[in-house]
């Protein structure tokens, strides 16, 4: 009669299957979107999502439309009424909409990062695009030069700098000489306004 071999535990251990880990988050950019080093627009941008290219979603700040994700070598925080994702072969969503599947995530600013950190102005929004962007825009080099030389006031609105957003009446548009595009600095980023539908054109990245 033939004796089973027992094996030892050390042994059986090697076949032992590990449970499953959580599958990440990923979401599409549906506009070049920028990625800031906390959540909010008040925070310097540390980097951009191109448009439809993915980025890992790690998590959301409770109670904010700020996520924190994963991008290259970037982790930082985006806006997330312009990521896109889906589960289970869903049609996308806005990822803000799927807020019950994605971890929440805390933040703590270092004293470098809050230095000049306003928050926003209470109410005060960036109108998100409600048609496709413009055209690409190519400002010739003296608009450049103008525009990034001559800082102005900036203006911290919710929500984040994407073109086509457009913007609230009270912010002030700054005349670019003998050209037909005003500027403006919005959450820190430069930009380029169409001065009839205060629409932005173009961002300096």
């Amino acid at each position: 009669m033939r004796i089973a071999q027992v094996l030892p535990l050390t042994t059986l251990a090697v076949f032992a299957i590990a449970a499953p880990a959580a599958a990440a988050t990923v979401a599409i950019a549906t506009t070049p979107l920028n990625i800031r080093s906390g959540p909010g627009p008040q925070y310097p941008v540390i980097g951009a999502i191109a448009a439809n290219s993915q980025a890992v979603v790690n998590g959301c700040f409770q109670g904010s439309l700020w996520c924190q994700v994963s991008f290259g070598r970037v982790q930082g925080w985006v806006y997330s009424q312009y990521l896109r994702t889906s589960v289970a072969g869903a049609p996308p969503v806005v990822l803000s909409q799927r807020a019950a599947s994605v971890p929440v995530v805390t933040y703590q600013p270092s004293t470098v990062e809050t230095v000049g950190a306003a928050p926003p102005a209470a109410g005060a929004v960036i109108v998100e695009p409600a048609e496709a962007p413009p055209m690409p825009l190519n400002p010739p080099p003296a608009v450049n030069s103008y525009v990034t030389s001559h800082p102005v006031q900036p203006v911290i609105l919710n929500g984040e700098v994407v073109l086509g957003g457009g913007l609230p009446a009270d912010v002030a548009l700054n005349a670019v000489p003998d050209y037909e595009y005003d500027y403006a600095y919005v959450n820190r980023v430069p930009v380029l306004v169409e001065p009839t539908t205060r629409r932005i054109v173009y961002i300096y990245r």
